[in-house]
C-alpha cells in the first residue's frame, strides 16, 4: 500500500490524474498535471512502489547528478501530490505517473485507496489520442462521466467507446465499481504531429479543468508555446505540398462537420474565459 505523509485534513479535494504512455498522445495529458503541480506549488505525499508494477526493461530507471554532484537513481513510478490553489475553496490531489506494465487492478486499487485516505470526492482523469484533426483549428476535447447527474450538470456524455483501453479506462472503471464519481477529458491531437510536446492540446485540457473547478489556472508560458508550436507546424506544411494539401482537406472536413451554433458557443465560452482571466475574475 502507498504510505501517505502526515497531512492536515484536506478540504473537499478533487483528484486530477494523468498517466504517460498509451493514453497520452504527445504527452499532452501528463503535461497538464506537471503544469498544475508547478503553478499550484504541489507537495508530493506518496508514490507507488515501482517494483510491483513496472518492467524495468521497458521503463528503465534513470541516473542523474544532483546540485551537490551526488549521483542518484530515479525509478519509474506514479506520484501523488496535494495542492491548495489560492483561488479555490477546495484542495486538489494530483496523480502523475506512467502506465504500469503489470497488475493494473492492484495499481488502481492502491491509488484509489490513497485518494480515499486523503478524502478525494471526485476523480478527473485526463487523456490524449491521435486523431484526424487539423492543427489550425481548436483542439477537440471530449468529456465523459460515469454518473448521469455529472453528465447533466457538466454537459458531458456517457462513453459509448468499445475497444482496447489503457490505464485511464481501467482507472475510471475502478472508480465506477467503487461508486466514486468520475469524469474523463480526452484531447484529440493531430496525428501528423504526434511527437511531444503539444502545448495546444495541454491548454485545451486545462480549459476544461477551469470550467470544472470554476477557477482560473495560471498559464505561464503555455499560450506562447502553443502559438510557437502552431507556427512550427505551419512551416512544416509550407515545406511539404502533400502535408499542406492534407491539412487543407482536414480543415474543410472539420469546418463542414462542425455545427455553426456549436462552434459559436465554443468561441463565446473561450472569449468569456479570456475576459474573466484578464479581469482577475473566476469562470462560472
Amino acid at each position: 500500500m502507498i504510505e501517505i505523509d502526515d497531512l492536515t485534513d484536506l478540504v473537499n479535494p478533487v483528484v486530477i490524474a494523468a498517466f504517460e504512455g498509451w493514453n497520452d498522445a504527445a504527452e499532452s495529458a501528463s503535461q497538464v498535471v506537471a503544469h498544475l503541480m508547478a503553478v499550484w506549488d504541489a507537495t508530493v505525499v506518496g508514490a507507488i512502489d515501482p517494483e510491483e508494477f513496472y518492467d524495468f526493461q521497458v521503463n528503465r530507471p534513470m541516473v542523474s547528478t544532483d546540485d551537490n554532484g551526488h549521483r542518484r537513481l530515479i525509478w519509474p513510478t506514479t506520484q501523488i501530490a496535494v495542492a491548495s490553489p489560492p483561488n479555490l475553496d477546495r484542495d486538489v490531489i494530483l496523480i502523475r505517473g506512467i502506465e504500469p506494465n503489470m497488475r493494473w487492478r492492484q495499481f488502481c486499487a492502491e491509488l484509489l485507496a490513497a485518494c480515499d485516505e486523503l478524502g478525494g470526492e471526485l476523480v478527473v482523469t485526463l487523456g490524449a489520442l491521435l486523431a484526424d484533426t487539423p492543427h489550425t483549428r481548436p483542439i477537440p476535447v471530449t468529456g465523459t462521466a460515469t454518473e448521469p447527474d455529472l453528465v447533466d450538470r457538466l454537459k458531458l456524455e456517457q462513453s459509448t467507446y468499445e475497444g482496447p483501453t489503457g490505464i485511464v479506462g481501467v482507472f475510471q472503471d475502478a472508480c465506477d465499481r467503487l461508486d466514486i464519481p468520475s469524469v474523463s477529458y480526452w484531447a484529440a491531437v493531430p496525428h501528423y504531429v504526434a511527437q511531444p510536446p503539444c502545448p495546444k492540446a495541454t491548454l485545451a485540457l486545462i480549459g476544461q479543468i477551469e470550467d470544472l473547478l470554476g477557477a482560473s489556472i495560471p498559464l505561464g508560458d503555455l499560450p506562447e508555446e502553443a502559438r510557437a508550436w502552431e507556427r512550427g507546424v505551419d512551416e512544416l506544411a509550407e515545406e511539404d505540398e502533400d502535408i499542406a494539401e492534407y491539412v487543407q482537406a482536414l480543415e474543410e472536413t472539420r469546418d463542414t462537420t462542425d455545427l455553426p451554433e456549436a462552434s459559436g458557443e465554443a468561441i463565446a465560452r473561450e472569449f468569456e474565459r479570456y475576459l474573466k482571466r484578464s479581469r482577475g475574475e473566476e469562470p462560472d
